[in-house]
């Protein structure tokens, strides 16, 4: 398993169906492709997710994967999360208004085709440091030494010690 030509593009869309959302997206991608949305509001940088994506196939690598499918991990290693209900929690899909993350693995150009089912706007990814310390626990002492992306990105590498 290959992690070739990531990108990471910032949206903003209305989701009327979780379900009919991905399924729309899930009908662009070609063989071998990946598009994962994520809720742009709990990512704090690129740096963040290409750190959970590059975790997520390193894991797979090692036989070390939390979940059975690539995207489902990409998910838990990008929340820092062990639990799949509490990764889809952080930065699952809701109903709604959104922003969202799309992160595109070994794919072709899909801009075009996502820009037909949400608008893109990259300042989506970034980071709203207050909701970001809430949503991952973060303490002003944690902070004091280190960034919110810092704290973060460790927490998502401490996920493999743990294992």
């Amino acid at each position: 398993m290959h992690m070739d030509n990531v990108q990471i593009l910032g949206f903003t869309g209305q989701i009327d169906s979780v379900n009919d959302t991905l399924d729309k997206v899930n009908s662009i991608k070609g063989n071998g492709e990946i598009i994962q949305l994520l809720n742009a509001d709990s990512i704090v940088s690129a740096n963040h997710v290409f750190h959970g994506v590059n975790q997520a196939f390193l894991a797979f690598d090692r036989g070390e994967n939390l979940a059975n499918d690539l995207s489902v991990e990409i998910v838990l290693r990008c929340s820092a999360q062990r639990q799949i209900s509490k990764a889809f929690k952080l930065l699952g899909l809701h109903e709604g208004n959104m922003n969202l993350c799309c992160v595109l693995i070994n794919c072709e150009d899909h801009s075009d085709d996502l820009s037909a089912l949400f608008t893109r706007d990259d300042g989506v990814l970034s980071a709203d440091v207050d909701n970001l310390k809430r949503v991952y626990k973060i303490s002003d002492v944690e902070l004091e030494n280190m960034s919110v992306e810092e704290v973060v990105i460790d927490r998502i590498s401490k996920l493999a010690v743990d294992y």
